[in-house]
């Protein structure tokens, strides 16, 4: 791998060094060319230094990690967050498709976020993304997902699914106005990403619903009739579970 050049932002001296020391030892390639104390220290150095990758931890005082898309025009540099154990910042962080490291740090973790960010690095990266997560985070308000597609990113309402279909190892993504998109992830991966209370619900192995555009149910068939004429199935098993749910 080519040198990699970044900066560690996070407001505990002692979590700077480990990780400074964690790079160092495991991984060489990766240049340190400082370590910031707070965002606005940060935000100078970047803009000094232009590091490849930011590290930046997401609780700080005054500004966290998340609000440093207030401070840039465009991101042109890779963000790993850093966090300790916030159910809910991780969600936001999954949902947006930005990568993150829970304190302490696991090797093959941090691991896994240098190769991604290495892979990206010469790509200008999309600052919309961080907005999103900015909102997200601070009005504890999912409204967007952020689809990771061939090396590009695709950013969606959720409110504008209409389904999703298991199609193999890849998932349809029913939108409005009859669109349909084929991305390289399973239902499982949705599942993961799109918060349990959002209206969402996994009416059958190979489908997952928005109950925002449900219209008809038919039990006799086991259909869904949503949105755009779209039918999902309903499996047997998920007829008291959905029942609740639209209750």
């Amino acid at each position: 791998m080519n040198s990699i050049t970044a900066i560690i932002v996070d407001d505990e001296k002692h979590a700077r060094g480990v990780l400074s020391s964690l790079l160092k030892r495991e991984h060489p390639e990766v240049n340190v060319l400082g370590a910031c104390s707070n965002l606005e220290e940060a935000v100078l150095e970047i803009k000094r230094l232009t590091p490849q990758i930011v590290f930046l931890d997401v609780q700080m005082p005054k500004y966290a990690g998340y609000e440093i898309v207030n401070f840039f025009n465009e991101i042109t540099f890779e963000i790993i967050f850093v966090t300790a154990f916030d159910q809910y910042a991780i969600k936001a962080f999954e949902l947006n498709a930005i990568d993150y490291l829970v304190k302490p740090i696991d090797r093959k973790r941090l691991s896994t976020a240098i190769l991604k960010a290495a892979g990206k690095i010469n790509f200008q990266k999309q600052t919309e993304e961080y907005r999103f997560l900015l909102e997200s985070v601070k009005n504890k308000k999912y409204t967007k997902i952020v689809i990771p597609e061939l090396g590009d990113r695709r950013i969606l309402s959720l409110a504008d699914i209409i389904a999703i279909e298991a199609d193999g190892s890849y998932s349809k993504l029913h939108l409005k106005e009859k669109k349909v998109i084929i991305i390289s992830k399973n239902l499982k991966y949705f599942e993961s990403v799109i918060p349990e209370e959002s209206n969402f619900f996994r009416s059958h192995r190979a489908w997952i619903i928005n109950l925002s555009h449900l219209k008809l149910i038919n039990k006799t068939e086991l259909t869904i009739t949503l949105s755009e004429e779209i039918k999902a199935k309903l499996a047997r098993g998920k007829i008291e579970e959905f029942e609740q749910k639209i209750s």
